[in-house]
């Protein structure tokens, strides 16, 4: 089967850029699967198509090839051995990230014995089967669950949430460098565990013992790993802070506070000075349309938190969305540190973790993006 793409498209294709929206192919076909995409009638790539995707064809090679069952076995394979250094740093990992592993749509986390598995695209759904059957024979995991993705929809797919091989843990300690958390392998994101922390959660923890302040705290990382004199979490969901509790305990931390609360409104009140502040937000700005409203967001908490940084304390900024990038954190931070009167310089800059590829053909593949500033006053 094969398809006509414009001439845009066929530019995006030449750099390796493996997404062809819906505008971008000629003349659309009642047909989901395996096609060649050609332009003026020359081969360019083999594509998972969906006509119902917003993102109608997702490139699997740019030469011809056999989509079966040794294909999907080579790239799993390739997968599997890049994250073997990993392995003496934690026992939870992502496995396979989708495009950036190249299989379009593939997510595969691993926790201990446990595999946690999304088929987020049309294509990738239609191979579930073979998939499984390699994860199962090169793995022999205890247990296999797919977590569905509301993304599924836009693929003219259903939500499931399933047991697919085996007994799934419903509570799981992860391991990394000498840390533990608990997570629930079969909840949704707010009991859930940011694996593509992994690294910036350790470079930022080597900074500031004396008064951490986590922001955001999600399941309390960043501050647990900071192993302060005395540590205060700021969470809104209760769940999560059930999670921080536990893996307070879990990690033998002694001082430490958890307010439940807004952080905006937090930041309103607060007075206490700290030594290291990290803000970690949830994605404001998921599309274009709402990065205005973001970046406001993001001034108001930055000039709020140096308020709070003490002369040389150390500042940490994760953005886990494409909208706003390292250029936009940087921006911020220097509007915020002349209205502080104060200076930053930048100890490091941060990113995904190696088991979340970042492949420069895809800009989007690079979704986590963080600062880490001292601040100085003369």
């Amino acid at each position: 089967m094969k398809v006509e793409i414009t001439k845009s498209g066929y530019e995006k294709l030449k750099n390796r850029m493996p997404w062809i929206y819906h505008n971008e192919i000629k003349k659309h076909i009642e047909y989901k699967g395996i096609v060649d995409l050609v332009y003026k009638n020359k081969f360019v790539a083999v594509a998972f198509y969906n006509p119902v995707s917003k993102i109608s064809a997702r490139v699997l090679s740019f030469e011809k090839i056999v989509v079966d069952k040794e294909f999907f076995e080579y790239r799993i394979k390739r997968a599997i051995k890049k994250r073997k250094t990993l392995e003496h740093i934690t026992n939870s990992f992502r496995l396979i990230h989708s495009e950036a592993d190249f299989l379009p749509g593939l997510i595969v986390d691993k926790y201990g014995d446990n595999l946690v598995v999304s088929f987020t695209t049309a294509g990738i759904d239609s191979f579930k089967g073979i998939i499984i059957e390699i994860l199962i024979e090169l793995l022999n995991p205890k247990g296999i669950y797919e977590k569905g993705d509301k993304i599924r929809e836009k693929e003219g797919l259903e939500v499931i949430n399933q047991t697919l091989y085996g007994k799934v843990d419903d509570e799981f300690i992860i391991k990394e460098n000498s840390k533990k958390f608990v997570t629930f392998l079969k909840e949704g994101q707010k009991t859930g565990f940011f694996l593509d922390q992994r690294k910036n959660r350790r470079i930022v923890g080597e900074y500031g013992n004396k008064k951490t302040l986590d922001l955001f705290s999600n399941a309390g990382g960043f501050g647990i790993y900071a192993n302060a004199n005395f540590t205060k979490f700021v969470e809104i969901s209760p769940l999560a802070c059930s999670l921080i509790e536990r893996n307070c305990k879990l990690n033998n931390l002694e001082n430490y506070e958890i307010v439940r609360d807004d952080v905006f409104k937090f930041l309103e009140r607060e007075k206490d000075v700290y030594d290291l502040i990290i803000i970690d937000p949830p994605a404001f700005a998921k599309t274009k349309a709402s990065r205005k409203g973001a970046i406001r967001g993001w001034k108001y908490l930055i000039v709020n938190s140096l308020k709070l940084l003490e002369d040389g304390g150390y500042l940490a900024l994760f953005s886990c969305s494409h909208a706003i990038s390292n250029k936009d954190l940087i921006d911020l931070a220097l509007s915020s540190s002349i209205i502080d009167n104060s200076y930053l310089e930048v100890i490091e800059f941060l990113k995904q973790d190696l088991d979340h590829p970042y492949l420069i053909n895809i800009p989007n593949s690079l979704y986590l993006t963080g600062v880490l500033f001292k601040k100085e006053k003369l």
